[in-house]
């Protein structure tokens, strides 16, 4: 079996080897370790601020860094360096793999429509959901949400609806790994009343967020189940507080959100 060592100048006392796979690619990892670290709050970094957030040397850095340049996935204008759109190829190879979002996208905005609100559709991606179809009728919140904007699970409507798809077993590996970081005075960070949350979610077959992800804004979301019946997405349509309390959002905006969740999962179940 061959086994691809990384350069001892790229390790750094934050990566711990020994606990990876035989045949794993550490130099793909911090690869794309590097690609992560730019993001809305961050688009533009030094070498020095790369190394920072990877946790690796300057050295690997300013490799990977180097090497992206040459493949086109980064710019540098010789101190700072950005994402170039070519990035873009990365995610869109995933997206064009899927039925799931050209499915969706028509049901979304027909959704946003008929109850006026933003819509959208996520995945689950480690302790994440990531957005694959929306449709946004006004800006509601302080950030800007596109297809591929990750925001965590746990502090999510979408993400409480795919953490209760998931096992006991999962569920328990995620909650003793994940730190539940407050996004808002709301937000539950208590590994033990999210988990309770989750399981009311699992009975009830959709959940509501009330201003854990940003203040002013409460969601409501359902799961999208494939052919097979397996959860494999959530949906969600998103309102400002104001529109009403709580009761009001599950009186006015559920019913239509399951029916959008069951015309995804019948149009799923007729491309087999």
């Amino acid at each position: 079996m061959l086994i691809v060592s990384t350069p001892p100048d790229e390790r750094s006392p934050e990566h711990d080897d020994a606990s990876k796979p035989a045949g794993f690619v550490q130099s793909l990892e911090r690869g794309l370790s590097v690609i992560r670290a730019f993001d809305a709050d961050h688009p533009r970094l030094t070498l020095s601020e790369v190394a920072r957030i990877t946790g690796l040397t300057r050295a690997a850095a300013r490799r990977f860094l180097h090497t992206l340049v040459d493949l086109g996935y980064v710019h540098s204008d010789g101190r700072h360096f950005m994402l170039r759109p070519k990035v873009l190829d990365l995610g869109y190879a995933y997206l064009s793999s899927l039925s799931l979002p050209e499915v969706s996208q028509p049901h979304l905005e027909r959704l946003s429509a008929r109850v006026g609100e933003s819509a959208s559709v996520s995945v689950l991606d480690g302790g994440d959901v990531v957005y694959i179809a929306r449709v946004a009728t006004k800006r509601i919140m302080t950030v800007s949400i596109s297809l591929g904007t990750r925001f965590p699970a746990h502090a999510t409507s979408m993400g409480r609806v795919l953490l209760a798809a998931q096992s006991d077993e999962w569920l328990s590996g995620f909650l003793a790994s994940t730190k539940l970081k407050a996004l808002t005075p709301y937000t539950v960070t208590d590994p033990q009343e999210l988990r309770s949350i989750v399981n009311d979610v699992r009975e009830q077959g959709w959940a509501l967020v009330d201003q854990e992800l940003e203040e002013g804004l409460r969601s409501i979301a359902a799961p999208v189940h494939d052919a097979h019946g397996t959860v494999v997405a959530a949906v969600n349509i998103s309102a400002p507080a104001r529109r009403g309390t709580s009761e009001d959002i599950v009186r006015d905006l559920l019913p239509p959100l399951l029916d959008t969740a069951e015309q995804i999962r019948a149009d799923l179940r007729a491309l087999r």
